[in-house]
This record gives C-alpha cells, structure tokens and sequence, in this order.
C-alpha cells in the first residue's frame, strides 16, 4: 500500500479529490501515508480518525486527510464547514466518504480497498475526466504486494 501511495503521489495535483472506501485495517491511512511520502512529508502520518481532517502543508501543495468514520449525520459536516476544504489549492483524501453522501463533492477517483487472498485488492475507479488521468497514468503499475 505504502508503494501504490507513493507512486499515486507522482500524478497528484491540487484540486484532486479521491475516496478511500474498505472495511477496517484495510490499508486505508497505510495508502495516505505512501501518499505523503510520496509527497516529501517526512514527519508522523496519524488517523484522523478523532480530528476528522488532518492538513499537511507540503513543498507547494497543502493535502487534508478526512477520516469520516465517527461522523454520525450529514449536518455534522456541514457544521464543521467541510466545504471549505475543498478549493483548487489542495489535494483531499477521504475515508469513509458513505458518511458524507449527499454533501460531499465527487470524487476524482473511489479507490476500494479489501482483503483477498493474496493480501489486499485495490479497485481505482475514475469519476471524472480528471479521475481518468489519474488511473491511466496508473494502469502500468505492478505491485511487489498490496499489503
């Protein structure tokens, strides 16, 4: 996960918004965090899991980490003004965005992670025209292993 994090981290760019959907221990903040590195952040990657967003303020590019699991209804978001999040300015990565149905924005790409028998599988489903840059540049990568 972390080397798919990375390697996605190369076609990023500010505006890029993607869903992280999966069960719990995916890989879903292990993904964010090979995404980070790929980005130079060198510092801790945490759950936000209490904090609801963690920013990070990269070489250039500000990314926010959502991790909705804890959301319990849609007003929740719009009280914590969610929307402001989501400028041109900034890379936004959100799990569980079933939490946020109906106020959250499309998503460039829903990345689905789940457990197989060979470790993870991980489907990258591209939302817009932008998603669709992103998973085309993505279509050669070959994992040593998902996990």
């Amino acid at each position: 996960m972390l080397a798919f994090g990375a390697e996605l981290a190369r076609h990023l760019r500010a505006g890029d918004r993607m869903y992280l959907s999966g069960e719990l221990g995916a890989g879903k903040t292990t993904l964010v965090r090979g995404v980070l590195r790929g980005l130079g952040h060198q510092g801790a990657v945490k759950s936000p899991t209490f904090t609801l967003v963690e920013p990070y303020d990269l070489a250039g590019l500000t990314l926010y980490h959502f991790d909705l699991y804890r959301i319990n209804s849609t007003s929740e978001l719009v009280s914590l003004g969610l929307e402001d999040y989501f400028t041109a300015h900034a890379v936004c990565l959100i799990e569980w965005p079933e939490r946020g149905a109906g106020v959250l924005p499309e998503p460039d790409i829903a990345l689905t992670l789940s457990p197989d028998n060979h470790g993870r599988s991980l489907n990258l489903n591209a939302k817009t025209a932008r998603g669709e840059e992103i998973r085309r540049a993505m279509a050669d990568w070959r994992p040593q292993s998902l996990n």
